[in-house]
C-alpha cells in the first residue's frame, strides 16, 4: 500500500481567528490561509478600514488594496464589546487554535484576548500580538504605522543617494516583515501546544521587527562605534562593485559579492586591464576607491543597453534589470516563474493577484479572495452556540 502523499495546504485542520486591519497581521495570516488554515478575519460591524481604502474599490466594503492583504479569509462582523458580540466571538475562541491581532500593545488585555482572558476556555489557544511598538512599555498605548518604524529605525537614513533626502522602501516592507516574523512564533509555538497542551502569548512589534532589519550595519555600530553612511548608486556598504549602473537604455544591478565574479565582469566586458589595476584588487580595496572604480566602469556600462549586459552576464555574475513597477509585472520571466495570478471575484470577474512566493512539490498555493464583509456570519456565528 503506498503512502498518501502530503497535502497541498499544510495547515489544514488549523483554525485561526483574527482581529486585524491594514498590514502586518493581515499580510501574515494570509499566508496562513493561503497555506490551508481556516482564518476567520472578526471584523467590527463597519469593517476593517483597508476595505475602504482606494482608489480602486470592489464594491461597497471591499478594494484592490484590501485583498492584497487579505486572500483566502473568511469574515465574520461582530462587535466584540458587545454582551451578545463577547458571546459569540468566545464560542468561535473554544474552536480555534489560535487568536491573532494587530492591536495596539494595552487593546488585546483590554478586549479580553490575550492568554490570560482566553485560556479558560481553550488551555492549548496560541494568542499573537503584534503591535507597534510592543504590550509592557511606556509606548504601549501609541499608534504607530510602517514608514514611522523605517524612519526611527535609522532605515531610511541608510537609504538613498548620499545628497539626497532619508528614503524609505516603497513598499512597507516592515510590516510584511513583522507579520511574517509574528506567524514564525505563531507556529512554533502552536507545535508547542500541540505536543503539551499548552498554550501562551506570543508577540512582536513593528519597531523590534524594523530594528532588527539593521543587521551588520547594526553590529558594526555597536561594536566598533562604526555609523555606516548612505553610499551612492544603492551600493553595498562593504563590498564593490555592487550598485546600479547606467546602461544605454536605462539601469543594471551588479552584484560582484566575490573575486571570480569581479574577473567575470572584467572579462565579460573586455576590461581586463582593471585586473591588474591595485586599486581595485580586492573587494575592500574596490570599495574603498568606489568613486574611481564607477567613474572607470560607467563608460563601458553606457555603450550597451541593460538587455545586451544581461545577455553578456547570463550565468557568470549575478546581474538585474532596475525594472519600473509595471516592467516587474510584465516581464516574461515573472510570467514563466508564475508570480501573477488569477483569483475569481464576486464583483471583478477575475482579480490578477501576486502569486503566493512558497511552492509545496513544485506548485503554489491555490489563492481565493476574502469573503465580502460579514460574508460567513451565518455559518459561523449561527454555529457559535
Amino acid at each position: 500500500m503506498s503512502a498518501k502523499p502530503p497535502s497541498a495546504k499544510p495547515l489544514e485542520g488549523v483554525r485561526v481567528l483574527t482581529l486585524e486591519q491594514f498590514g502586518a497581521g493581515p499580510y501574515g495570516t494570509m499566508f496562513l490561509a493561503e497555506l490551508g488554515a481556516e482564518v476567520i478575519k472578526v471584523e467590527a460591524p463597519d469593517g476593517d478600514p483597508s476595505r475602504h481604502v482606494g482608489p480602486y474599490k470592489l464594491g461597497a466594503a471591499d478594494s484592490e488594496y484590501f485583498q492584497a492583504w487579505n486572500l483566502g479569509k473568511k469574515s465574520v462582523s461582530l462587535d466584540i464589546k458587545s454582551t451578545e458580540g463577547r458571546r459569540q466571538f468566545e464560542a468561535l475562541a473554544k474552536t480555534a487554535d489560535c487568536v491573532v491581532n494587530n492591536l495596539r500593545g494595552t487593546q488585546p488585555a483590554k478586549l479580553g484576548i490575550d492568554y490570560a482572558s482566553l485560556k479558560h476556555l481553550k488551555p492549548s489557544i496560541v494568542c499573537l500580538h503584534i503591535s507597534a511598538y510592543g504590550r509592557a512599555n511606556e509606548r504601549s498605548d501609541w499608534p504607530g504605522y510602517d514608514f514611522l518604524m523605517q524612519a526611527e529605525a535609522g532605515l531610511m537614513e541608510l537609504t538613498g543617494e548620499p545628497d539626497g533626502p532619508p528614503t524609505r522602501v516603497g513598499v512597507s516592507m516592515i510590516d510584511s516583515m513583522s507579520g511574517l516574523t509574528g506567524i514564525v512564533g505563531l507556529l512554533s509555538c502552536l507545535l508547542r501546544a500541540r505536543t503539551t497542551g499548552q498554550g501562551c502569548d506570543v508577540e512582536t512589534c513593528l519597531y523590534d521587527v524594523a530594528m532588527h532589519q539593521l543587521t551588520y550595519p547594526g553590529v558594526w555600530y555597536l561594536n566598533e562605534g562604526d555609523v555606516s553612511p548612505r553610499v551612492p548608486r544603492s551600493a553595498h556598504l562593504s563590498l564593490a562593485p555592487v550598485q546600479t549602473f547606467p546602461t544605454r537604455d536605462g539601469w543594471i544591478f551588479i552584484m560582484c559579492m566575490t573575486q571570480k565574479f569581479w574577473l567575470s565582469l572584467c572579462r565579460a566586458m573586455d576590461r581586463d586591464e582593471l585586473l591588474d589595476d591595485p586599486r581595485f584588487a580586492d573587494p575592500n580595496t574596490r570599495a574603498v576607491n568606489r568613486a574611481a572604480l564607477t567613474e572607470a566602469l560607467d563608460p563601458t556600462f553606457r555603450t550597451c543597453t541593460t538587455a545586451q549586459w544581461l545577455e553578456k552576464f547570463n550565468g557568470l555574475l549575478p546581474a538585474a534589470p532596475v525594472y519600473r513597477l509595471d516592467q516587474a509585472l510584465d516581464s516574461g520571466f515573472a510570467r514563466a516563474a508564475g508570480m501573477v495570478s488569477a483569483v475569481p471575484h464576486p464583483v471583478k470577474g477575475s482579480l490578477r493577484m501576486i502569486a503566493n512566493p512558497i511552492r509545496i512539490d513544485g506548485e503554489r498555493p491555490a489563492q481565493v479572495a476574502c469573503s465580502p464583509l460579514g460574508a460567513d456570519n451565518d455559518k459561523l456565528l449561527g454555529k457559535a452556540t
